[in-house]
């Protein structure tokens, strides 16, 4: 009677595999039969639609199944199934987010598969560092319908390259240029594109909502004459939703992490996102653990948690009030420490909140580039013994939270863009505009690499795109909750000044909440 089922199974996973264009070796297919005999007829088809899922998403040579194949298949499987049941936030480094390259030829990314980034790369990964970030930008900026639609609409624009205007001797009208805004002379800035480079007046320009930064992308409008255009208006690239980027790369994890593909769309996660509807992310930047008042501060923060912990507390720096000199490490340290005594006395949060700990520009003795390593284990190692689950994260760095993707950074990003943008808006809703700026540029930091240096290979870290669904900036400027794309941005304040702001993240409804402790 077994052999008959298992005689029947093995006819039923050949016609399966058939009719999904594959074929299975002898061998393997005997081991397929083996392993599934064991379940009943309803696990079987759920396990056997598992495994031709996971050789879909596979580049195999031929459409031939190996034993080993299957094997491969049956532990990715069992694998993400634990993973998704009993991690649901993953903390992932700024050097291992997955790298992609454009092909034009098949008109999506790809993963970069033909090398490993370096900490110092060769010069050449510099000029490559600007190229990538134009051709993100390009590529979605036609398939805008400002820039793609029908033929003779009457509000279609026309992208032009630089190189096209080097070639005219006549005044042009109604030019369109996407290019970087640089100063190569004191006082006369150019729009650069992988074509060429151009000077421009912007004596009489219009500028739209952003901030305009040398190094950042733009849309240039005006007219083109003896070599110089002269812009009317000046705009951002185009925004672009997460759904309609992640066309572009197929089922390829683009954020990062342990998973193959992207977890955007998993039914389990989502399921597990929902039902944790009471689950919230707490953001704190510029935590200063010399500082009395803070820790004073802090105790009552956790005393309010106590009774419903947070899924996480993010702590980002910088966690010292000055720097202390030579006895910067050992100050560093005694605040971790006192730290973890003051969690302990809350077993709650010690057990069951996850402290993600970001380093600031002044606790960490690495250099001023970003991405910047995670601090060393033995600095807090006294948050460690009081605290189960402490995860030390670079700066930036990314977290994964069910299908839900969030970006942070501690950096005064916020002051620098708006230091050296080329003309202030009007408006002082400042944090609309950093916001906006962001997302559009698909990137934490367009500016001079000479303002914010960054390590060229290590540039991808940076980019927002696809889209993700939250980006929290520590910055020492006035705090900020801003939506822009359906992705908030979002700017915790100094908990060290004022009325010790922080932001709270409910990932179930995607919504935050401002909160302070006052005075009392």
């Amino acid at each position: 009677m077994m052999a008959n089922n298992n005689k029947e199974l093995r006819k039923s996973i050949v016609s399966i595999l058939k009719l999904n264009s594959f074929s299975i070796r002898g061998n393997a297919c005997d081991y397929l039969t083996e392993t599934l005999s064991a379940l009943d007829e309803k696990e079987r088809f759920i396990w056997l639609d598992k495994i031709i899922d996971h050789f879909q998403k596979q580049s195999l040579d031929a459409p031939v199944i190996e034993k080993e194949h299957i094997e491969a298949a049956i532990l990715e499987s069992s694998k993400n199934e634990i993973d998704e049941e009993d991690d649901i936030i993953r903390v992932i480094s700024a050097f291992d987010v997955p790298q992609f390259e454009y092909s034009l030829e098949r008109k999506k990314f790809l993963p970069c598969k033909h090398k490993t980034p370096e900490l110092y790369g060769k010069s050449s990964s510099k000029g490559s560092l600007f190229k990538d970030r134009y051709t993100i930008i390009y590529q979605r900026t036609l398939r805008n319908r400002l820039f793609h639609g029908v033929g003779d609409d009457e509000g279609q624009f026309k992208l032009r390259p630089v190189e096209y205007l080097l070639t005219v001797t006549s005044k042009i009208t109604d030019v369109v240029i996407l290019g970087l805004l640089t100063q190569l002379k004191e006082g006369r800035y150019y729009l650069e594109d992988p074509s060429g480079i151009i000077q421009v007046d912007l004596s009489n320009t219009t500028y739209h909502d952003g901030l305009f930064t040398e190094c950042c992308f733009v849309l240039a409008e005006g007219w083109y004459q003896d070599g110089v255009l002269h812009v009317q208006a000046m705009g951002l690239p185009p925004r672009e939703i997460s759904e309609t980027s992640r066309v572009y790369f197929g089922s390829e994890n683009t954020f990062g992490g342990p998973s193959k593909t992207s977890l955007k769309n998993n039914e389990r996660l989502k399921g597990l996102e929902l039902h944790k509807e009471d689950a919230m992310l707490v953001f704190l930047s510029d935590v200063w653990l010399d500082v009395p008042k803070v820790l004073d501060k802090l105790s009552q923060l956790f005393l309010g948690y106590s009774t419903c912990p947070p899924a996480a507390f993010v702590l980002m720096g910088n966690f010292q009030s000055g720097h202390k000199g030579f006895q910067h490490w050992s100050c560093l340290k005694d605040g971790f420490k006192t730290l973890g005594e003051l969690v302990s006395q809350w077993p709650s949060i010690a057990q069951n909140s996850k402290f993600i700990i970001i380093p600031g520009p002044t606790d960490s003795q690495a250099a001023n580039i970003l991405p910047r390593p995670e601090l060393p284990e033995t600095i807090v190692s006294g948050l460690k013994t009081s605290v189960k689950d402490v995860v030390l994260a670079t700066n930036p760095c990314r977290i994964q939270y069910c299908t839900q993707e969030i970006v942070l950074v501690r950096e005064d990003l916020v002051t620098k863009l708006c230091r050296n943008s080329v003309h202030f808006p009007d408006m002082k809703d400042i944090g609309s505009h950093f916001a906006k700026t962001l997302i559009c540029q698909a990137h934490l930091v367009p500016l001079c690499l000479n303002v914010c240096p960054v390590y060229w290979e290590f540039d991808s870290a940076l980019r927002l795109y696809p889209c993700p669904d939250l980006v929290v900036v520590g910055d020492q400027q006035k705090e900020f909750s801003v939506k822009y794309n359906q992705c908030h941005v979002i700017n915790p304040g100094p908990f060290c000044k004022g009325n010790f702001a922080f932001k709270v993240y409910y990932p179930a409804t995607k919504e935050i909440e401002d909160c302070q402790i006052p005075d009392e």
